[in-house]
């Protein structure tokens, strides 16, 4: 198993005018990580919470390869994502509810064109998928097209394909966003017996209760910057509050912009 190292990453965005309406700023250039720098390892959650705009997602692209980070360096052990992309990417399972999947294929077609991507032996992919879909309750719904699927279950199929070659890191951008309970639970269950399964994995969120529920760190993050990094363990010993930390550097911070 293969841990996420992040060593001062930056990623800058050029604004138009009408961004810079939107973002009520007369800057031209946007800094969404600000050399961001944190490790994660083999067999645990790390997470990383901010809120809206604090620059998580960004992140999370640029260490699943979709991005490309304008300083910094990203490996998955000692695979450089900026040198060696496509191996990288192997090893690398991404889940976002921005990605979405083709509302006129099937779950069955979409887990096998993407096993196929991966060059996956056939008698692979089916026990895997057979698993997967069994795992997550998929079966019943594998010939239905995704545009009649549930919001959960289509989750659910995005969980599916991201995991289609069995990744060692296991990266996922707001997991529970918008799902309903049993479904959330479905969810952060699963991520922890992966957890348990010695993978790698780094979750972007901003609810205290899931972090607190999931993680065994986490990185604080706000305008781009890591203000903090926790092991959750410590915290509960210590009788601290997440939400007091995170709220106290918040305050912090919007001092340091008005300063």
């Amino acid at each position: 198993m293969l841990p996420i190292i992040v060593n001062n990453i930056s990623k800058r965005f050029h604004l138009s005018k009408k961004q810079q309406k939107i973002e009520q700023t007369h800057e031209k250039v946007k800094v969404a990580v600000n050399q961001l720098s944190f490790q994660a390892n083999p067999g645990e959650i790390y997470g990383l919470l901010g809120p809206n705009g604090a620059g998580k997602t960004t992140a999370l692209r640029c260490i699943s390869t979709l991005m490309k980070p304008d300083e910094g360096e990203i490996s998955i052990g000692a695979i450089s994502l900026q040198k060696q992309p496509d191996e990288a990417r192997k090893h690398i399972g991404f889940l976002t509810s921005e990605l979405k999947l083709e509302d006129f294929f099937t779950p069955n077609y979409l887990y096998d064109y993407f096993s196929n991507l991966y060059a996956i032996e056939p008698s692979v992919s089916k026990s895997r998928k057979e698993a997967m879909f069994q795992r997550f309750g998929i079966s019943q719904f594998a010939e239905v097209k995704v545009g009649e699927l549930s919001t959960g279950m289509k989750q659910k199929v995005q969980i599916a394909i991201a995991l289609v070659h069995d990744p060692s890191v296991i990266i996922f951008d707001e997991p529970t966003n918008g799902l309903d309970i049993l479904t959330a639970k479905v969810v952060t269950d699963y991520l922890k017996e992966l957890r348990d399964a010695g993978k790698t994995i780094i979750i972007s969120t901003h609810i205290f209760s899931l972090v607190e529920r999931l993680c065994d760190r986490v990185g604080i993050i706000i305008h781009g910057t890591l203000k903090a990094e926790e092991i959750l363990s410590d915290l509960n010993r210590q009788e601290a509050s997440l939400e007091a930390l995170f709220f106290h550097l918040m305050e912090e911070s919007e001092g340091e912009t008005h300063a």
